[in-house]
């Protein structure tokens, strides 16, 4: 993550904090659906990090692993809806309402989107002796 996409969501995640009074007015839990080490764990802690400076509040990273991420949606699809949580969707999760037939929340009525993080490719690579093109 470069120091322009930081900054952009420095300000994406400060916004808010201007216009209400007060806020943050506890720690603010950020909830992961990963476990801790791998490459959405370390977005998270990076953001969380910037956030606190900028809060000047304590923002907390709760990894909630499992169940191609619904284990963490679910526990921030019940949180208080007083923006004190944070969750770091997946791409999956745009996907979980195909896969999962019984999910506990709805990904469009239970979250308010604020930023895009990150972007990451996907590349299929093979032996060079395979004959593909």
């Amino acid at each position: 993550m470069n120091r322009k996409t930081v900054f952009a969501l420095a300000c994406a995640f400060a916004t808010p904090a201007v216009c209400a009074q007060g806020y943050p007015s506890k720690s603010v839990r950020y909830i992961v659906p990963s476990l801790p080490g791998g490459g959405s764990d370390i977005v998270g802690r990076m953001l969380a990090a910037h956030l606190s400076q900028t809060f000047k509040q304590q923002v907390v990273v709760d990894n909630r692993a499992g169940g191609g991420g619904n284990i963490g949606a679910e526990i921030a699809a019940k949180s208080a809806p007083d923006g004190h949580t944070i969750f770091q969707m997946a791409v999956t999760h745009a996907i979980n309402v195909t896969l999962y037939k019984n999910l506990a929340y709805d990904i469009v009525r239970d979250f308010t989107p604020l930023t895009r993080l990150a972007s990451s490719p996907l590349v299929l690579t093979v032996h060079p002796s395979l004959p593909v093109k």
